[in-house]
């Protein structure tokens, strides 16, 4: 196992940052860790790293104590912080000499080399980092986690500040990198971890609130369908809400949003057969996509309240 977490617990004083949470994540994973501010995801990233102590729990990063075993666990792990620190009046590769030494790899000019090719730095190598855009930045940042090929790869917002072409770039090399390492992802863009990770766990106020596949949480996150139809005139709401099957419309401008009362049941047919009988034009009539924000949204909210 990659990563183990059990029963993990933090204290601030008299709060709880993280509350008793579980979860493994295997090799070859890519796993989207997500959470609103104040979830408890960076701390949980910090006891992993070695960064911070836990107050109670056990986490393992490839079958070694993340407070017994500090310097094995550093070894196998290569981390992207939210904040990424950089050495910014140094030179992109001469930062990356730096940390190549650092881990004492035995070809650092080659392994720096390796990596501002594979993170898209070469034109940028001979400059200083604090020249560089944003963009950049985080590039520097996801190379130095990777120069000392780590098992374990845990980045907290890797894609903050990309644009789009650099989005795909960086999307695409950390989806190779889960070929053959485990990745723990933080991220506040919901696209990027429907593009990257097929597994999600969702925390909320130190706790665990999903723990599944990005399919299976947005098929089960809501037990029921929703389907949008508009007509061609004015009906009457009331009527849509008699149809068999339904729970409750709202209307949304010229559509209608029709809740089905459960997933197994398909209204669409129950509104054609009700839109023929009053003599209603259906203009358009589709089924609503959840997405994983909207997932994301409901789970959060509903643990808030």
């Amino acid at each position: 196992m990659s990563i183990l977490v059990k029963n993990l617990t933090k204290i601030y004083g008299e709060q709880k940052a993280i509350d008793s949470i579980s979860f493994e994540v295997k090799k070859g994973e890519i796993v989207g860790f997500l959470g609103p501010n104040g979830a408890g995801k960076s701390t949980t990233m910090k006891i992993l790293t070695c960064y911070l102590p836990q107050t109670e729990g056990l986490a393992k990063v490839c079958d070694f104590d993340t407070r017994e075993q500090e310097q094995e666990v550093k070894r196998r792990i290569g981390y992207l912080p939210e904040s990424n620190p950089l050495y910014k009046e140094m030179y992109v590769k001469e930062y990356l000499h730096y940390v190549a030494k650092v881990y004492q790899l035995a070809n650092p000019m080659q392994r720096v080399a390796e990596m501002i090719g594979i993170t898209g730095l070469t034109q940028e190598q001979n400059k200083k980092i604090h020249q560089l855009s944003k963009g950049y930045k985080q590039r520097v940042g996801i190379a130095q986690a990777i120069i000392h090929n780590p098992d374990v790869l845990i980045l907290d917002e890797p894609t903050s500040g990309l644009d789009p072409n650099q989005l795909v770039e960086i999307r695409k090399l950390i989806k190779d990198i889960g070929n053959e390492k485990t990745v723990l992802l933080s991220t506040h863009i919901m696209q990027e971890v429907e593009a990257m990770c097929e597994r999600v766990i969702i925390i909320n106020r130190g706790t665990i609130v999903a723990d599944d596949s990005t399919s299976q949480l947005k098929s089960n996150s809501n037990n029921q369908t929703i389907i949008c139809i508009e007509f061609a005139e004015k009906v009457n709401i009331e009527e849509l809400k008699s149809v068999k099957g339904v729970k409750k419309v709202e209307k949304e401008g010229n559509e209608y949003k029709v809740y089905s009362q459960d997933k197994t049941i398909d209204v669409r047919q129950e509104l054609f057969n009700k839109a023929v009988a009053s003599q209603w034009t259906i203009v358009s009539m589709k089924q609503e996509t959840r997405d994983l924000e909207a997932v994301f949204k409901e789970l959060t909210q509903k643990t808030n309240k």
